[in-house]
């Protein structure tokens, strides 16, 4: 049993009211009693008020929401006559939601995320933003950097001016993970609303907003590996692409800038083709789709022909394979049945190859499940009597460009970096009869420990500036001379949350006095020792990694009356800018978290400070006093750890609330 009925007749919605002076008849025996000029009530949305009380028909009435509440649905509808028989609304009553998240930003550009971003946005959630441009004689442009909703439940829906809402203005509604390049308002303010339901998220995404000129819909962009022609983005402008030598176009040859400010379609994108002969003296091979995964269930097959009596040489920048199932096989010739160079699978980038002869086969092939990024490779010819060109290895400098027999090239890796491969110095020489490096081409990676004993000096998490990997367990240890101190400075940190740390210690080993153990992004931005030596120990887990770190070291000489800078804790602050012999330094939280030990540094006459610089922390449970505070979640602001059960105490001034 229902109490309104839902009467559908040529694509409308009656919905009859319980006023019975003006319910409409239904026919009887004789045909029709009479037909309704009146609508009924529509009512007013909670938290909302409708403007207009005239229902008869032609009337329009409007709603509108409290502060603080978005408008879904209609923001008017119309009394119309249907059937000839019906008086009823156009659509039905809209509903006013409490607004959760959002806010209101101006030109002339900026960036916002969704809540959480980059992890999971809040459930029910309903989240405005409103875009307005500072010239009035602009348009805002939006594009996004990451966009993923859950595909069908959640939305994101967007529109033109500051009515909220309102689905005259709409523009777009989102979700799955499929957006356009670019959308553009109409005038110069664009609203967006997030609309989440009860169940699983996603990561949300990331806006870009500009003002851009009027009647415009903006810079699309080129397609990686594409050639773009004309250059306007004008109402009735036309953009055509193609693709560089070598790759095949997918989508629209040509886009129009439609009158309502929209691009007709996406830009094409350029795709490697799974089958192809390269004669071209030099150039590149890629995996399908690289580096966004291959897919399955390939069979790719790549011929290099250079000039006879010249050889090709291949260069791996990247390779990363499903392992054991899905291989690169390199053969000496142009038949399947030519001598394989070199077969590969998994994440270990292969040296450089080079060819017997003048043709080089490449076949690839996937199964039926899973993928990796793929892979990356650039090759050249070159001549009997030169050694192919080695590049410039990755973290590095080369010094020499003559790559003929008897001549020499060095390589010197950038601060922070050691040779992973090969030596400084390789030269081009006669071996076993042909011509060839004297070595392995050098290459250069950040390594997993050492011990530096230089004055400064930088350290860097391995595999920087790519992620580090799973399972390490690395030990760094800083040596300084006798009656210097070490100050290591943080340039970036990034690990995972909770499990990928690293410990610094006061001293040349694991069992010297721990100065810190740091994870996630929160890190203090410098430290010293009290002694010559600093111990540092990176140890992973076998999931997930990060960009992980770069730390700067540096020798300091301790001043004879004073001590060393102490610091400030992350989240805290410092009293106390005298660090002479004698005097204290204190230091306090920002609301809501906890100092691990409240009692002052005391600079002693060993010029060192009498404890370890304090750190803010966020604490599970407590008892919090006061007529007014805040209580964080642990560790805030990055995320909380698992298996927690936090209890937390307010106590207030006895007869308040």
């Amino acid at each position: 049993v229902k109490k309104a009925i839902d009467f559908k007749s040529r694509g409308f919605k009656l919905f009859p009211g319980k006023d019975n002076s003006n319910k409409f008849s239904i026919l009887n025996e004789g045909g029709i009693k009479q037909a309704s000029n009146l609508c009924p009530d529509p009512g007013e949305p909670e938290n909302g008020k409708r403007i207009g009380s005239d229902f008869s028909l032609g009337a329009t009435v409007q709603f509108s929401c409290d502060e603080d509440y978005v408008l879904q649905g209609s923001k008017s509808i119309t009394c119309q006559r249907i059937a000839e028989v019906f008086a009823a609304w156009s659509d039905h009553r809209p509903v006013c939601k409490v607004k959760t998240c959002g806010s209101n930003l101006q030109g002339p550009g900026g960036t916002f995320t969704s809540p959480n971003f980059p992890f999971q946005y809040d459930s029910n959630a309903q989240c405005v933003w409103v875009i307005t441009a500072i010239n009035t004689n602009k348009v805002i442009q939006i594009n996004f950097e990451e966009f993923d909703l859950e595909i069908g439940y959640d939305t994101l829906t967007i529109g033109d001016g500051g009515e909220v809402g309102d689905p005259k203005t709409v523009l777009q509604v989102l979700t799955g993970s499929f957006v356009p390049d670019l959308i553009v308002s109409m005038s110069n303010q664009m609203w967006l609303h997030l609309q989440t339901d009860e169940s699983v998220g996603s990561i949300g995404f990331k806006v870009n907003y500009k003002e851009i000129e009027k009647e415009s819909c903006g810079d699309p962009g080129t397609p990686l590996y594409g050639i773009r022609e004309a250059d306007g983005f004008s109402n009735r402008d036309v953009l055509r692409f193609e693709c560089q030598f070598g790759f095949e176009l997918i989508g629209e040859k040509s886009i129009i800038c439609q009158e309502n400010n929209q691009w007709s379609a996406n830009i094409p994108i350029c795709i490697f083709p799974c089958l192809s002969n390269f004669t071209a003296p030099m150039g590149t091979v890629l995996s399908p789709d690289y580096p966004e995964g291959y897919g399955n269930n390939l069979n790719c097959i790549w011929t290099i022909i250079s000039d006879p009596g010249s050889r090709i040489h291949l260069s791996f920048n990247d390779f990363d394979l499903e392992s054991q199932f899905d291989f690169l096989a390199v053969k000496d010739g142009d038949s399947p049945d030519s001598p394989i160079i070199g077969t590969f699978t998994g994440a270990e980038v292969p040296s450089h190859l080079t060819s017997n002869g003048h043709i080089l086969r490449l076949e690839f092939q996937a199964d039926h499940s899973m993928s990796g990024r793929g892979f990356n490779i650039t090759y050249n010819t070159f001549g009997h009597n030169e050694c192919p060109d080695p590049g410039v290895p990755i973290n590095a400098r080369r010094f020499g460009d003559n790559f003929q027999l008897g001549s020499s090239i060095s390589v010197i890796c950038e601060e922070g970096f050691i040779k992973t491969q090969g030596t400084e110095t390789i030269t081009c020489m006669l071996m076993d009869g042909k011509v060839m490096w004297s070595g392995p081409i050098p290459k250069c990676g950040a390594p997993c420990g050492g011990h530096f004993s230089s004055p400064s000096g930088v350290i860097l998490s391995p595999g920087w500036p790519g992620y580090y990997k799973d399972s390490l367990n690395c030990e760094w240890v800083i040596e300084a001379e006798p009656g210097h101190s070490i100050k290591i400075t943080f340039e970036r940190f990034q690990t995972e949350l909770n499990y990928d740390v690293l410990e610094v210690h006061d001293g040349p080993n694991l069992l010297s006095p721990l100065l810190g153990s740091y994870n996630g992004t929160q890190v203090p931005q410098f430290l010293f020792s009290s002694s010559n030596f600093i111990y540092l120990l990176f140890t992973t887990d076998n999931s997930r990694s990060n960009n992980g770190f770069k730390i700067h070291y540096e020798s300091v000489t301790v001043n004879t009356y004073s001590c060393l800078d102490p610091g400030i804790p992350v989240h805290g602050r410092r009293y106390g800018h005298d660090f002479s012999i004698g005097s204290t330094v204190s230091f306090s939280c920002d609301p809501g978290y906890r100092l691990s030990h409240e009692e002052p540094l005391l600079c002693e006459k060993n010029h060192w400070w009498s404890h370890p610089l304090p750190t803010c922390d966020a604490l599970c449970g407590g008892d919090v006093r006061g007529p007014s505070g805040t209580i964080l979640s642990p560790g805030y602001p990055d995320l909380y750890p698992n298996s927690l059960n936090c209890t937390w105490t307010v106590d207030v001034t006895h007869g308040k609330g």
